[in-house]
């Protein structure tokens, strides 16, 4: 019987302290060039101790490209070498491209479970959370192998999983930063630890993404995500199941559901601290959790059919951010709805010309299975106008084909009825090193939306980023609201800058600062 890791998955730790301790055998020297001209690196007082000099750095031709580690020797002790980390132009993405290569470099090189890690004069609180972040999410390794490893148990559709879980454990477990003298080891400790839980957030969304839809259906989801908000103070689950949802007329989560023999499920995740005001701002979330996609009767492909278990990847996304807000224990009130289903085939799967009553009784002609996206957030979106009263309405999902055409793999989709909002989700990316790029809700496509025998037809003709943006605005209430389509950057073939091949968890950190920016 197959065994999946535990979650989250062990990520290192990042710790900031004064001075190296010498009985540590693994050392990193982080540096940044004085100009693009000569390329040689900037050290910290760590250098000189270390047999470290502006000679040496020319006799091994040490660079300063983004993320290069280089092995090279010291004369000290019993240090016969140590590592030099680039971080190129010491921008925040190439302090977090370096993060990633040391903690990459150290799963597999480290000698031991502490790596010392000396930062350069003028290193900013900034700059070392970027170096932190990159480390924690470099560090994600999601494997499910045969090495022994811990016992778990959980449950998948009812049945029992036990056995052996496969853990890549690194050899390397804790980063320690040692902060320049006088260099403010306060908000550097400090914007550390924010880092840790924006990158633990990330793994988290990661570990969700990539965890095999045989283990992964519905209620495991919802179930999971659950299990880990009840070990958050403050931060209330619910699962709803698939009775609840026939009785409140859930008709589009159903619908896509039905063909699965594994039910759907909605999941609510409740942030409201004490210190939140009864008329501030509550931001809602809703991520789109589809646990496998085949695309039902008018199915998929074979050929990359199997990455469709990452198409939970904006549920993952609102999972983790709402464990994140309640670890931050921000004075706002957040709520995350996630529609989880399975996309399958079978007898009871829902078919193309089938007409669908959502939430809020709005009809919806089916014109094809495989956009079941669109029909379970509406549902959810609807719920969140009808009964929580939301200032704001974020979604987030792996919706459409059409944006990995016109963004590629490592932008994310922005439409957004409200400028203000828009600006606000930009400079949220902006912070967490997530690129997003507005797109535009085109007013001449909307009648294309009219069916002629329902209010709305699933997928009206246009292009079709946008047409599905105008499909889920029917169904906000007019309020604030905007959609983030990440169905490109959600996952990654190969390893990039601070990406890991697999789940990505991208959107997770711009939820997070979203929230952090409403907070006044």
């Amino acid at each position: 019987m197959q065994a999946i890791p535990d979650i989250p998955t062990p990520l290192v730790e990042v710790r900031v302290q004064a001075r190296r301790d010498s009985g540590v055998a693994d050392v990193v020297l982080v540096g940044q060039p004085p100009s693009p001209a000569t390329g040689q690196l900037i050290l910290g007082p760590g250098a000189d101790e270390l047999g470290v000099d502006e000679q040496w750095l020319v006799r091994y031709r040490v660079t300063a490209k983004a993320g290069s580690v280089q092995v090279v020797p010291l004369a000290t002790g019993r240090l016969d070498h140590g590592w030099l980390v680039g971080t190129g132009q010491g921008s925040a993405a190439h302090w977090r491209a370096a993060g990633a290569a040391l903690a990459r470099a150290g799963l597999e090189r480290a000698n031991s479970g502490v790596v010392q890690v000396h930062l350069p004069l003028g290193t900013t609180a900034r700059q070392a959370a970027s170096l932190a972040l990159g480390c924690v999410v470099g560090s994600h390794r999601y494997r499910v192998t045969s090495a022994a490893g811990r016992r778990i148990a959980g449950s998948a559709g009812g049945r029992r999983i036990a056995g052996s879980a496969g853990s890549d454990l690194p050899s390397m477990t804790t980063v320690a930063l040692i902060a320049p003298p006088g260099d403010g080891a306060g908000p550097v400790a400090e914007a550390v630890a924010r880092a840790q839980v924006l990158g633990r957030a990330t793994g988290l969304a990661r570990d969700l993404a990539n965890t095999p839809s045989g283990d992964k259906d519905p209620a495991w989801l919802a179930g999971t995500a659950a299990r880990l908000a009840n070990r958050v103070p403050g931060l209330r689950a619910t699962v709803r199941d698939e009775r609840w949802l026939a009785e409140h007329g859930f008709g589009g989560v159903l619908a896509v559901g039905g063909g699965s023999a594994r039910p759907p499920r909605l999941l609510e995740l409740a942030w409201d601290p004490p210190g939140a005001s009864p008329v501030a701002e509550h931001l809602v979330l809703v991520g789109k959790g589809i646990t496998f996609d085949t695309g039902g009767i008018s199915i998929k492909p074979a050929e990359n059919m199997h990455l469709m278990r990452t198409d939970m990847s904006g549920g993952a996304a609102v999972i983790a951010t709402l464990l994140a807000v309640g670890q931050l224990t921000l004075p706002l009130q957040v709520t995350g709805l996630v529609p989880c289903a399975e996309n399958h085939v079978s007898g009871a799967a829902y078919r193309p010309g089938d007409v669908v009553r959502q939430v809020n009784g709005t009809t919806t002609e089916v014109t094809n299975t495989d956009a079941e996206g669109r029909l379970v957030l509406a549902d959810a979106l609807a719920h969140a106008v009808r009964t929580l009263a939301p200032s704001t309405l974020v979604d987030v999902a792996t919706l459409t084909g059409a944006m990995k055409v016109s963004l590629g793999l490592r932008t994310g989709g922005l439409f957004a009825t409200d400028r203000e909002l828009a600006e606000r989700i930009q400079a949220a990316g902006e912070a967490a090193g997530e690129l997003w790029w507005q797109m535009p809700l085109i007013d001449d496509h909307a009648e294309a939306l009219r069916s002629d025998i329902a209010d709305l037809r699933q997928c009206p003709p246009g292009p079709g980023g946008v047409t599905a943006a105008m499909f889920l605005r029917e169904f906000t209430g007019g309020l604030p609201w905007a959609h983030l389509d990440i169905a490109g950057p959600a996952r990654a073939e190969k390893d990039y800058d601070e990406v890991n091949a697999g789940g990505t968890g991208f959107a997770t950190r711009t939820l997070i600062e979203l929230a952090c920016s409403l907070t006044g």
